[in-house]
Parts: structure tokens; sequence; C-alpha cells
């Protein structure tokens, strides 16, 4: 179903209504959507997912065509091949909602694929499989293609995570795009969990297919096989069975930044700058390094990815062959443990210095 790209939201008029009482209320209830109560109307959070407007890049993200890569902050691409995700900017004055005017959207370019089991999707893991579990639920989008006719299958898969129950997979339908923006919603009620067994890392996670083989037909809504460049903007989901005007998860620039940051913290610094990990050589060849954390991580277990790091002591630089995740704790700390730099001096200060302007760490904590 396609709406209107509308931001905007009137509030009804209530002065006709009497406020006390419970037969005011009922009146009252009957003249707004009760579900905007429970997602608490007008107010950050009812947005399920992070990011939806895909404002936040920790990553420098421009294109990638690696299944299961991230780009931008908490959205990664799943594809067998033939497909390429890419960062995307509105020109000034072209976002697809008046009064909201963002700045990038992603695409996905799907070409050349063939055979059963293919596949592109574009998809977000929510934290805590619990989430909207046996209950009513809305995922709206701004999608266009370069050409019409392409379509996007939506879908919300329960994964109950490392030993726990099999993933339980709901298709919500699937969306026919124009060539222009517009706005479309789905609804469809979340299985209950009743009787499941919940592991480590579970998660909603909302897929939305751009090119499907037979294998996935029924999750991906019957898309098929698909050449096609689709865009896609601010993507909500919440609770109720209609679309309400997109909110990002927690309202604020600030607040969406360290929402991410739950999951991922990357630090980029210039080619004279810190990475703010310091620590001391326990033995000629490794050092453990340390830092505080702009938020705490979701989890203890990390991982670390890093280019162009080196070790210095003010006087000499020091390669380095490894960086890994030593500990972490829940108060924004984190270690690492540097090896491979032979001629350190034992118990001597070292930091962890960019070798260009390309140097950054980042500490990741993905579902």
């Amino acid at each position: 179903m396609a709406l209107s790209p509308n931001y905007g939201w009137a509030e009804p008029d209530n002065s006709s209504l009497v406020k006390n009482g419970a037969q005011d209320i009922r009146a009252l209830g009957d003249a707004i959507d009760t579900s905007l109560w429970n997602v608490g109307y007008g107010q950050a959070g009812k947005n399920k997912l992070i990011n939806g407007d895909f404002n936040i890049n920790q990553r420098s993200f421009t294109s990638s065509t690696t299944d299961g890569a991230y780009g931008f902050d908490r959205w990664l691409m799943e594809a067998s091949g033939g497909a390429t995700y890419s960062a995307q900017t509105f020109t000034a004055g072209a976002a697809p909602v008046a009064g909201y005017e963002s700045k990038n959207f992603a695409r996905i370019v799907t070409t050349g694929q063939s055979g059963a089991g293919v596949y592109t999707l574009l998809e977000q893991k929510i934290e805590d499989v619990r989430t909207f579990a046996g209950q009513p639920v809305t995922v709206s989008l701004w999608a266009k293609a370069a050409s019409a006719g392409a379509k996007i299958g939506l879908e919300l898969s329960q994964s109950f995570g490392s030993g726990g129950s099999a993933q339980v997979n709901t298709a919500l339908g699937a969306v026919t795009l124009t060539t222009s923006w517009e706005r479309y919603s789905l609804s469809v009620t979340i299985p209950s969990i009743s009787g499941k067994t919940i592991g480590t890392a579970d998660s909603l996670t909302l897929g939305l297919w751009t090119s499907a083989g037979t294998t996935f037909a029924t999750r991906a809504s019957s898309i098929g096989i698909q050449t096609a460049t689709i865009d896609i903007w601010g993507v909500q989901v919440e609770y109720g069975s209609k679309a309400t005007p997109f909110e990002t998860a927690t309202g604020t620039l600030q607040g969406e930044l360290a929402a991410c940051q739950r999951y991922y913290q990357r630090f980029d610094v210039g080619a004279n700058g810190l990475t703010g990990f310091f620590g001391t050589a326990y033995s000629t060849t490794a050092a453990a390094l340390i830092r505080d954390l702009a938020v705490p991580l979701r989890t203890t277990q990390i991982t670390v990815d890093y280019s162009n790091i080196r070790l210095y002591d003010i006087a000499t630089n020091f390669t380095i062959t490894s960086l890994v995740g030593w500990a972490s704790s829940e108060n924004h700390t984190s270690a690492l443990l540097a090896t491979g730099a032979s001629g350190l001096t034992q118990y001597r200060l070292y930091y962890a210095s960019p070798q260009s302007s390309a140097g950054f760490i980042a500490i990741g904590a993905e579902l």
C-alpha cells in the first residue's frame, strides 16, 4: 500500500470532549488511533530501528559488494553475488519528506543473478527477540526504483540466538515501486515466543528483499530475481496496524549516534592524531592498550578492526602484525592486545599511533 509522503501530523480536534471521566477517555480513544498510546504519542522511541534515516555512517561507508558487510550503521547487505550496496546523498531540497531535509539514503543495485538460491536484501537486527512478540507491527519506508515495477519484499525474522530455538520468518508481503519517492506500509502480527528457548545474541530482524530465487520465494513474498536499482530511506518498525509519521529511534542526532555506538565504535584519527589507546609493553613483542569508550557496548565479546596503526613511544615507531580484543567491561572500558612489534621495552608506555590519515581502530559488538 502506498502512502503519501507526509511527515507532518495534525492532532485531532478534541475541543468538544469533556476532559474528565471514563466516558471522555473512551471518546478520546475514538478520536485518536489507540495504537499510538502504546508507543508514546508524539515522543521518540516508537521506531525500533536505529538509524532509519541513514544519517550515521561511522565506517565512512561509500560502497560494498561484500555479503554480510555493514555500510550505514546498523544496516548490512546480505547477497549471494551480483549486488552493490552504496551510500547516496540527497540533492539539497530533494529529500522525500517536506520538513525533514535528510542527507543520505541507501541504494541497492542487483544485476546478473540466476539460479534458485540467489538473493539480495538489506537488513537490520533489532536487539532482543522479545521485541513485539505476539503483537501487531507496521513496517514503513520510502523507496523508489530506476525502472517502475521493481519490488521490495518485507520480512521480519525472529532469531532466538545461539543455543535457542529455530528461526521463525514472517513475510509481510511485497510493495511495487515507481520511479518517484513514495512511502509504503505493510502490517503483520508477530508470532508469539511462548514455548521458545532464547539463546545468546537473539534478535528481531527486518529484511528488505530486492531479489530472490525460488528457494527464498516464501520469505521474499515471491518478488523473484530482479535486475534493479532500488533506493531506500526513512525505514520504521513500530507497534500497531498503521504507519505513523517517521521518527528516528531516539529523536536526536547525538542520541542516534550513541545508540549506534552500543554496537560499533570507530576512532578515526588525523596524520598526527591520537587513537586514545594507551598501555604498556609486557614483553619485547607485545603491548596491552586500554581506553574508555563513548558508551557501553552491547556485550563484552568484542571484535576489532584497524588499519594503518602502529605503536609509538614518543621517539620510535613500531610496526604491529596483530591488534585484537583482549578484554572489555560494561563500564565503557576496552583493552586491546598489540603483537608483533619487535624491539619493545618491557613496561614502557606506548600508544596506538596512525601511520596516515587513514588510520583507525574500531570496536564492534554487532549482533
